[in-house]
């Protein structure tokens, strides 16, 4: 017998600029799964990730969590979500410790160091993040994934900006989070380093793009 999904898709529907993104689209997934979004530029990549994180509505359709729609399950939702999107999100005149302190409270102060230091940023924690250069502060803002509870994670681009180094770091980390059971649903323009298999696609196509 499969297991129930965790996060479900019900005939979504989104248009944008009077043209169809997409239409009735619908799937499941279920734990340890690891999906990337996939599709041409303007076929709806980042605005399906957006709707999962509760920050777009679709012109219809819903979104479940655990079988239950969001509407009625958005409190605990959110506390088994983490959004990283494009943008890093972070304060500028912070340091790259005081925003991951910010965003992940209530860890002892030797995680956050540890946490920076996966992501790549060891030597850099106590820099106001207008100091650093792009790459440094995705990095900074990518920190999170070593110190979230979070069972979903919805990454738009998490790879921008950063070197082959650092994707290395993030895809081993990605891969210990779906072997616990955990979600990883992302946006990538790079070839994952991962074998093909343990990823599994999720191809959006548009009246542009078909």
């Amino acid at each position: 017998m499969s297991k129930p999904y965790v996060l479900e898709a019900a005939c979504l529907s989104v248009e944008r600029d009077e043209r169809d993104l997409f239409h009735s689209l619908s799937f499941g997934i279920g734990e340890g799964e690891w999906v990337q979004v996939t599709g041409a530029n303007g076929a709806g990549k980042t605005t399906l990730l957006r709707l999962l994180a509760g920050l777009l509505r679709p012109e219809s359709g819903e979104i479940r969590f655990r079988g239950v729609s969001l509407a009625h399950a958005r409190e605990q939702y959110y506390q088994n979500l983490l959004w990283i999107g494009h943008q890093p999100g972070m304060k500028a005149r912070l340091t790259a410790l005081e925003n991951i302190r910010f965003w992940q409270p209530g860890h002892p102060l030797p995680a956050y160091y540890d946490a920076l230091a996966k992501a790549g940023l060891a030597g850099y924690e106590d820099l106001p993040l207008h100091q650093l250069s792009a790459g440094q502060q995705r990095r900074a803002s990518l920190a999170r994934l070593w110190l979230t509870q979070a069972q979903i994670w919805l990454l738009d681009e998490p790879f921008t900006a950063i070197d082959s180094a650092g994707v290395a770091r993030l895809t081993q980390r990605m891969m210990e989070h779906t072997a616990q059971g955990g979600i990883v649903i992302m946006t990538t323009h790079q070839l994952l380093p991962v074998e093909q298999e343990r990823v599994r696609a999720l191809s959006l196509m548009n009246e542009a793009t078909a």
